[in-house]
């Protein structure tokens, strides 16, 4: 039995001119509820973001977009990079009437949501950047692709059929010049530039993100708060979404992160400011 994601429901707009799929809170939230969108990784859809994303519907407004070229969305007349869909993610929120929101990235998203920072400041509360990889650890592409390949082998099972349509949809080149520019993208630099609230979350058996090197990084950041979820790969928001969840809404909501033992996946803090 696959995830319940009843707490949300499809939607379609027309972005571009083109047809752009997302999915949204399938009941009513709260008066007052923070907006929370969930950015996926390269050359795959939000599909895997949904465990997660439906676990914290029932408190938040709640958006996971296809962004142009992915999964269900229809291919824009060229792909998009990382800058291009920071912007395309501002203008989703401008049809969608969203003013302002905590972006929440997995992956590529991690990329994304800081490029968001640079470009449309004012309109992100708080940034969760869930298995940021990208840096020196990753490269060159073969010592990434590697990385990749045993992260997948981590995940699982069910992320393969989601995995195997999502890359075919939006193409191998096209995801093999997105692994590019993820793996050359500033993270670290950029992370220490966005001076917002932020989360990062990163699993210990992930390949892609070096443990030693996020804490390193973020016990120089005052404003990041830096933990991991042993036992999770690189997914988190498909593998781990109960714990993910969790941690997620004690940080926004600002109650002390620990452990939820109805889920699988020990909390594990790393850097936590002062």
């Amino acid at each position: 039995m696959g995830p319940d994601t009843s707490m949300l429901t499809d939607g379609w707009t027309i972005f571009d001119g083109l047809p752009l799929y997302y999915r949204t809170n399938a009941l009513p939230v709260p008066t007052g509820a923070r907006t929370i969108m969930h950015l996926h990784g390269f050359g795959i859809s939000g599909t895997y973001l949904l465990p997660t994303a439906a676990k914290l519907a029932d408190r938040y407004a709640t958006w996971v977009p296809d962004m142009p070229g992915f999964g269900r969305s229809i291919h824009p007349r060229r792909p998009l990079g990382i800058d291009d869909m920071a912007d395309a993610l501002a203008r989703f929120m401008d049809a969608r009437g969203v003013e302002r929101a905590v972006l929440l990235g997995n992956s590529l998203g991690c990329a994304v949501t800081l490029a968001f920072v640079e470009q449309h400041r004012d309109r992100i509360e708080a940034a969760v950047l869930v298995s940021p990889a990208g840096g020196p650890h990753n490269r060159p592409i073969w010592k990434g692709a590697s990385q990749l390949m045993l992260a997948g082998m981590r995940e699982p099972l069910g992320m393969v059929p989601i995995g195997a349509r999502d890359y075919l949809h939006y193409g191998i080149p096209q995801t093999i010049a997105l692994f590019r520019s993820m793996i050359a993208y500033p993270v670290a630099r950029r992370m220490a530039e966005a001076t917002l609230p932020t989360l990062v979350v990163i699993g210990n058996r992930d390949p892609l993100v070096n443990e030693d090197r996020a804490r390193e990084v973020s016990s120089e950041l005052p404003h990041v708060t830096t933990l991991s979820i042993d036992g999770a790969a690189h997914a988190i928001n498909y593998s781990h979404p109960g714990q993910l969840a969790n941690v997620v809404a004690a940080w926004l909501e600002g109650r002390p992160i620990a452990d939820d033992p109805a889920h699988p996946g020990r909390v594990r803090m790393i850097h936590q400011p002062a």
